[in-house]
């Protein structure tokens, strides 16, 4: 072998290591590439799914003030109970032990109405023997009587027998002084038969006190007291002791307490018109007016407590119901208002929420809610003015935290 071959065997040969190279490098690339698009794909089906759920939602029409029929402003809301004014919880006068309970719960009763009966044993003999003093006095009474006329006649035939000197004038003298003395005993035997019927008299109210009635017509709101407990007007015994056979409510006097903030008092006059909303029936107004301001504020909670009358009458109003008290203008200042219709439109309050510390409305176009910027102002009842979206506008009516600009939605039917 010739010195030029040998080396050319030696020589390395670069051409084949190149193309090596080049094809693992590019299968790095397509795999790369491959990863990519799959997680492209992934998040594009995230999005598309999540995008395709929608959210179902209640929609409103942004009505103009004139045409709401909000009647006056409300220049203050507060939140109260509704309270009876008229309110008892019936007990005994004496204690006792009770043989029935005559009422339930819901149960309407009148004035009078026998409620419970005690046990009333020892009652009934202390009439009977007060019965039978009292017959006692008045047959002493009839006997001294008796007595004072039989002595009226000898001091009569005396003072005759003295004339024809047959009797001494002494006689005559004890005669008469006998007659005063059985006068005056007849006198204090009258008064010993007063004591005697005072004491039936008072034998019978504890005999009456046995028997418990409704002092006022009303509905039964809690029955207290089962037979065969111990009833008492004081609260003695302790646990083993009823202080209350039950809790009567004159459902006609019924009104709302709220307590204003008193910062606020300011705004709330005597006879101020005002709409009440219970919460258990919060598409439910009712009219009324303030009663009176109590002159008083709680320290604690900074509160003045206000009184306020409903207008109507219903057996669905029921004492110790929460209630929202909407304060409203007069009607003379509402009317120089509803002269001057104020700008913007109306929305329901629950329809405004806080987004990134604006106050925004979702309005609706077609499947989607667009995100809206608006200024609230004044509050009509559970309405409220706003300016940055148009009259007509359809709206979410209580947007949830989930909804945001864009998403997909369903209205309900």
């Amino acid at each position: 072998m010739e010195k030029s071959d040998l080396l050319q065997q030696l020589r390395i040969d670069r051409s084949a290591p190149a193309e090596h190279a080049g094809r693992g490098a590019g299968a790095w690339i397509g795999a790369l590439v491959g990863v990519l698009a799959l997680g492209i794909a992934a998040v594009g089906g995230w999005w598309f799914l999540r995008d395709a759920k929608a959210i179902e939602v209640d929609a409103v029409t942004a009505s103009a003030p004139s045409a709401a029929g909000a009647g006056p402003l409300a220049v203050l809301q507060a939140t109260g109970y509704v309270t009876a004014r008229r309110q008892a919880t019936v007990s005994a006068q004496i204690t006792g032990t009770l043989v029935d309970v005559l009422i339930e719960e819901g149960e309407r009763v009148e004035a009078g109405q026998v409620l419970a009966h005690l046990e009333d044993t020892a009652q009934r003999a202390q009439l009977a023997q007060a019965e039978a003093g009292y017959r006692a006095a008045q047959a002493q009474l009839a006997q001294v009587a008796a007595q004072l006329a039989q002595s009226r006649r000898d001091v009569a035939r005396a003072e005759e027998l003295v004339g024809r000197k047959l009797v001494s004038k002494q006689a005559v003298e004890l005669a008469r002084t006998q007659v005063d003395a059985q006068a005056a005993q007849l006198e204090s035997q009258r008064r010993q038969v007063d004591v005697a019927k005072a004491a039936v008299v008072g034998a019978r109210v504890q005999l009456d006190y046995c028997t418990v009635r409704a002092p006022f017509a009303g509905v039964v709101i809690a029955k207290a007291a089962q037979p065969g407990e111990i009833v008492s007007p004081l609260s003695a015994g302790g646990g083993f002791t009823r202080t209350g056979v039950g809790t009567i409510g004159d459902m006609d006097s019924l009104e709302v307490e709220v307590d204003v903030n008193e910062s606020y008092i300011n705004r709330v006059t005597a006879k101020q018109p005002v709409e009440a909303v219970l919460d258990a029936y919060p598409d439910w107004k009712i009219a009324g007016h303030v009663i009176a301001i109590i002159p008083t504020a709680d320290r604690g909670k900074a509160t003045v407590k206000v009184r306020v009358a409903m207008a109507q009458k219903d057996p669905r109003i029921v004492p110790d119901m929460g209630v929202r008290v909407s304060f409203l203008e007069d009607s003379g200042k509402a009317q120089a208002a509803a002269a001057e219709p104020p700008k913007g439109v109306l929305v329901p309050s629950s329809s405004i929420v806080q987004r990134d510390g604006r106050s925004v409305v979702f309005a609706l176009d077609g499947d989607r809610a667009r995100l809206r910027a608006v200024t609230p102002g004044q509050t009509y009842a559970d309405q409220r003015l706003v300016e940055g979206i148009g009259l007509g506008t359809r709206i979410v009516r209580q947007p949830t935290a989930e909804l945001v600009d864009g998403a997909r939605v369903a209205i309900r039917k």
